[in-house]
């Protein structure tokens, strides 16, 4: 268990600024592992942040709660020691799943983390609402997380309008345009080449494929036994982006995930002449008339994209910013200022001073007190 560089020393010496209130803990869990840290809401000092490789296990309900417990909470009790803090004033607990697998974090977390970290509220998150408030804060517009898999949010920050999620559905139902739907479909194409049909085919990817898995025909039982199939997916999605230069099936793939992942922010940016609809509901608003004109900031939300498939770069980046124009004329897209756990320290210190303006919603945000 490591404390990031620049961290207090676990022996303050005397005089050591410590935090003037109880600090706040943030935790991010996904498919890639676990993170920690510990921020002051109030007064001075610095954020501490632990991680670990090893993601949750899943159980029978989901996301096993004690699996994420055992890494967080020794980990949260290295941090409050090197803090020099007794307990946590809040807590936000991020997770990959929390809306669709998330029955055991619920049922179990509240009591878990009261009792050990002291934590006066605690909010349990999906961490897409994590990313969106790591990337645009406590403001309305739209947010879509494209790495391993693609979920995109957006609110208007009223109660009536809520949440708007698009995907997220995982890589057998949905998560179109993500590094898992553009590693099958290089795959796909590979896979095509090797057959010999011509329609959809690529050999460079094919050359790539058996660079990286081996002969084309084991590749199938490589795949399917795995239960980690989505990341080995997204493992093909770099190499698609390497030969989209010259490769035009390549360029095609990514032609197309740049079309998914702009329609999925067009589908949940806020806009004031399409109907308010909730989640997972879909209740039509009353029009208003006469139809009221925009106002020139709502005309011009923000919207920001977060996730490592994004590192992909030109390949990618250049038709997406096109499907954007296209998709979202009235959007403005900025860079996210922050990622998950960034998001979950600022709904933690909002929860800790009583300023969160973020819709609450099952599955989604829900804060207990």
């Amino acid at each position: 268990m490591d404390v990031t560089p620049g961290s207090p020393p676990a022996d303050l010496p005397a005089g050591h600024p410590r935090h003037a209130h109880s600090p706040v803990l943030a935790v991010d869990s996904g498919g890639s592992g676990v993170r920690v840290a510990l921020t002051p809401v109030r007064g001075t000092g610095p954020a501490l942040t632990w991680s670990s490789p090893d993601p949750a296990v899943m159980g029978a309900r989901g996301i096993d709660a004690h699996s994420l417990l055992d890494r967080v909470l020794p980990a949260a009790a290295r941090l409050l020691r090197e803090a020099g803090a007794e307990r946590c004033e809040a807590v936000c607990v991020g997770a990959s799943g929390m809306a669709t697998l998330g029955d055991d974090l619920r049922a179990v977390l509240p009591d878990a983390l009261r009792d050990a970290l002291g934590a006066r509220r605690l909010a349990l998150a999906s961490d897409a609402v994590t990313a969106y408030a790591g990337a645009l804060g406590q403001r309305p517009g739209a947010v879509v997380a494209v790495g391993t898999g693609l979920v995109a949010l957006g609110t208007d920050l009223t109660p009536e309008g809520g949440w708007r999620r698009a995907d997220g559905w995982g890589h057998l139902l949905g998560d179109c345009g993500s590094g898992a739907w553009i590693g099958r479909a290089g795959l796909e194409a590979a896979m095509r080449a090797y057959d010999g049909r011509e329609e959809g085919a690529s050999p460079a990817l094919l050359a790539r494929l058996e660079a990286l898995f081996g002969p084309a025909p084991e590749l199938p039982g490589k795949l399917y036994p795995r239960a980690d199939r989505p990341a080995l997916l997204a493992s093909f999605a770099p190499e698609v982006g390497r030969c989209a230069g010259t490769d035009p099936v390549a360029a095609r793939i990514l032609r197309e995930a740049a079309r998914h992942i702009a329609g999925a922010a067009a589908a949940v940016c806020p806009r004031p002449d399409r109907d308010s609809r909730r989640t997972h509901s879909a209740q039509p608003a009353q029009p208003t008339y006469p139809p009221q004109p925009a106002r020139p900031e709502e005309r011009a939300l923000p919207v920001a994209l977060t996730g490592g498939l994004l590192r992909m770069g030109e390949p990618l980046l250049t038709p997406l910013h096109r499907e954007l124009q296209l998709q979202l004329p009235q959007a403005r897209l900025i860079a996210a200022t922050g990622d998950p756990l960034s998001g979950a320290s600022l709904v933690a210190a909002a929860l800790a001073t009583d300023t969160l303006r973020l819709p609450t919603e099952a599955g989604l945000l829900r804060i207990i007190c």
